[in-house]
């Protein structure tokens, strides 16, 4: 399929077909090809769960209210953020980037890229991504609204504002993956209609993790039908500026 065919193959499928399984390593394929989605910073604060025991997706059933799209699935992947990673990540990314620059821009450049991105990593994301009951968030946004007098700032810097930004980089990976899986021929759905607190408990994961989506996967079920695509008039969301 091009693009395109891959675009309009894409459906929230409700119902799987039982009798036509799924190619593990090839979900896991559309899982790497996923990771490269961009995130915010490259900060990369998500993490995927491949379920693929029947015995652990019938577990979580209830606590995505039984819905078909979960009861006839072959396969679950739950993404989720973890902010805390941010710690970890800023380390790993330095070391990336710097072996990365190395392969990639004469060695007369090296010292100062390496600068710019110790610089970012260790004081600009620090600053932002640092947590305190919500207090810090809110000295972030009054510094920011104080200093947005003056030059254009970034204004989302609130706790709220920064678990929002974390969970728009996760939703553009578990989108990649779905675009992925129809490429593959295999079809999705993407759950919000979760109780995440039972979600993380069943599967065992710290505390600070957020569900993200659950995304189940299968072949869709040709004796169900799907219907159109219902969506408002584009014209009512398509707004050009210029020429």
């Amino acid at each position: 399929m091009n693009f395109e065919e891959i675009v309009k193959h894409r459906r929230a499928i409700r119902y799987y077909d039982p009798e036509k399984p799924l190619d593990t390593a090839r979900v896991e394929h559309c899982l790497r090809l996923a990771s490269l989605a961009p995130t915010s910073s490259n900060l990369q604060l998500w993490e995927c769960y491949h379920i693929t025991d029947p015995t652990v997706i019938a577990s979580l059933a209830p606590a995505c209210f039984s819905q078909t799209a979960v009861t006839t699935a072959q396969q679950l992947v739950v993404f989720v953020t973890k902010p805390r990673l941010w710690r970890q990540r800023t380390h790993e990314l330095i070391e990336l980037y710097r072996a990365d620059t190395r392969k990639h821009h004469p060695e007369d450049k090296w010292a100062k890229y390496d600068k710019l991105r110790a610089d970012y990593l260790l004081k600009v994301i620090p600053f932002t991504y640092s947590r305190g009951l919500g207090l810090w968030g809110l000295i972030r946004k009054g510094l920011v609204q104080i200093t947005g007098l003056f030059r254009p700032v970034p204004r989302q810097m609130s706790e709220g504002d920064l678990t929002a930004v974390q969970h728009k980089s996760c939703a553009l990976v578990a989108q990649t993956f779905m675009l992925a899986m129809s490429a593959e021929g295999y079809d999705t759905c993407p759950l919000e209609g979760i109780d995440t607190l039972r979600v993380r408990r069943l599967l065992g994961l710290p505390r600070g993790t957020k569900i993200n989506m659950i995304v189940s996967c299968g072949i869709r079920d040709d004796h169900r039908p799907v219907g159109d695509r219902i969506r408002v008039p584009f014209e009512s969301q398509y707004h050009r500026i210029g020429e």
